[in-house]
């Protein structure tokens, strides 16, 4: 990975071009650091995609955006969209993800169709701003489980979309059960005020039914990717439970499919988010309705970039990594 000179691309029909603030780097953008997306990311790529902003220019036909609106970027492009994807445009079978597909985020000057920014709220932190793409994942994620005030809701995983889903769940009004075998991530979902066990142990099944007059948790996400947590999750389900399925799981695992039968429970895939995910994330973030500032665990320049993945692979207990993008005098 270097940092370089960039070409700054004015906006075409239906593009805004865009003053980048700040970018996170995803567990994604470490995956192509490592090399494993080589086969899908055509090099020299500039990647990143958890992005705030300001607005620069506006290319021709673009309305209700002008320049210095605060913005973030939900970086999916549907346009090679078919009738047969049955209007899901998130997730639609040609779908190109902005910063993996086509040039990402991090560089100060970045071109963008217009369809997919929001405008943020007036006097929103752009340094929080730029956690609303993993943020509306939890929002998604919460969505897609239906889940109600008073539910129980158990996270299986404590990394950094694990915790978001967390602080959602409980926003929404859940009780809130994180479970997570890191030390750091165990103590920091404590002082974010959620309940997290070490499933090594804390009996969960037997937490489970206390909390819930014996009858199980209402809801399980699964965002720890762990074969051992696909294994065991459908034993902490009451009887028509929902699981939420949102590690990426590249193998088949294991699952109790007797459960399913005899408790007739639910599982359902979350993958990504949708338009209003992304409206939800900028509400709390504005509202400061989440303790987010604490996931944040360094922010670095632009040009330090390089050093900020070492940085990642060397401390496996930092959550959210920002980079600073805005041009320096």
């Amino acid at each position: 990975m270097r940092v370089g000179e960039g070409t700054v691309v004015a906006p075409g029909p239906g593009e805004v071009r865009l003053n980048v603030a700040y970018c996170g780097i995803c567990g994604t953008d470490t995956h192509i650091y490592h090399g494993a997306m080589d086969k899908r990311v055509k090099m020299p790529q500039v990647i990143g995609h958890e992005a705030s902003a300001t607005v620069a220019e506006v290319g021709e036909g673009v309305t209700g955006f002008a320049p210095g609106d605060a913005v973030v970027v939900r970086p999916l492009d549907n346009r090679l969209e078919t009738p047969a994807d049955r209007g899901h445009s998130h997730i639609c079978k040609n779908l190109k993800f902005i910063g993996i597909d086509s040039p990402g985020a991090f560089q100060n000057s970045w071109t963008v169709p217009a369809f997919t920014l929001h405008k943020a709220p007036v006097g929103t932190d752009l340094k929080l701003a730029a956690l609303c793409e993993p943020l509306a994942v939890a929002c998604h994620d919460v969505t897609r489980a239906g889940l109600k005030p008073g539910e129980l809701a158990v996270v299986m995983g404590g990394g950094p979309i694990g915790m978001l889903v967390a602080l959602v769940a409980r926003e929404a009004g859940a009780q809130v059960v994180l479970s997570e075998v890191n030390p750091f991530r165990l103590k920091l979902a404590s002082e974010l005020g959620i309940e997290a066990v070490h499933p090594g142990e804390t009996d969960l099944v037997a937490l489970c039914a206390e909390k819930s007059g014996g009858s199980g948790a209402d809801v399980v996400f699964e965002v720890s990717g762990a074969k051992a947590a696909a294994a065991s999750m459908t034993d902490l389900l009451a009887i028509r439970g929902r699981i939420v399925v949102v590690a990426i799981y590249p193998q088949p695992v294991e699952i109790n499919l007797f459960h399913f039968f005899w408790k007739e429970i639910q599982m359902l895939g979350a993958r990504v988010y949708e338009p209003a995910d992304y409206e939800k994330a900028l509400r709390l973030i504005a509202d400061k309705a989440l303790p987010l500032e604490k996931l944040i665990t360094f922010v670095k320049p632009l040009t330090e970039l390089p050093q900020a993945f070492r940085e990642l692979d060397e401390n496996p207990n930092a959550m959210k990594v920002l980079i600073d993008c805005r041009a320096q005098a």
